[in-house]
């Protein structure tokens, strides 16, 4: 692994144990086995790290990369796909998501321009995907963004509800139904 990979990493690690406010980039180094200076050559600045961070471990280069692959797919297997690497995706960053979650109201402008940058470009690639359906006439004409909105939307819902509201207690459903369900819900409202 490279000495930027191994900033990346270890940037990924104490970003999702103590948060970006938490986290100092003396600790990164460390981590990383890298002199604080070697960082900075890297990434001049904490902001910047965070940034690569969460552009490399968010949602969306993987949604970019399935788009070509579920071009020939039907639009409901489609949307299965897309909602289970999403799931997946904010499984696999849980505690990142959680951090960020309960800490963002205290970021800087800064940090909240990263973080809004992100998601409106994930709504916006999804939104591209709606879009190429309206084309071929597989869904009906409506705003593709707030359509990826409401999309992801939902199984973030489900997501936050399951993992950090603790409602699972109360009835616990497998994630396959859940997908199954909120597609076709989606599906009737689009198609």
């Amino acid at each position: 692994m490279n000495t930027k990979d191994k900033i990346l990493e270890s940037g990924l690690k104490l970003f999702s144990k103590k948060g970006y406010l938490g986290a100092t980039t003396r600790e990164i180094a460390k981590d990383a086995g890298i002199a604080e200076i070697t960082l900075f050559r890297h990434f001049p600045s904490k902001e910047k790290l965070f940034e690569a961070v969460i552009n490399i471990h968010s949602f969306l280069p993987a949604l970019k990369g399935l788009l070509p692959e579920i071009a020939g797919f039907s639009y409901e297997e489609g949307l299965k796909v897309i909602a289970k690497r999403f799931l997946d995706s904010l499984a696999e960053r849980k505690d990142l998501v959680r951090i960020m979650h309960s800490e963002i109201h205290r970021y800087n402008e800064k940090i909240h321009k990263i973080y809004h940058s992100i998601i409106n470009e994930t709504l916006k690639t999804l939104a591209s995907y709606f879009a190429d359906m309206q084309k071929k006439g597989t869904v009906r004409n409506f705003d593709t963004e707030l359509g990826a909105r409401a999309f992801l939307g939902m199984f973030f819902s489900y997501f936050d509800a399951e993992n950090f509201m603790m409602l699972r207690k109360y009835k616990r459903t497998d994630t396959d139904t859940v997908i199954k369900e909120f597609v076709a819900i989606f599906i009737k409202g689009t198609v």
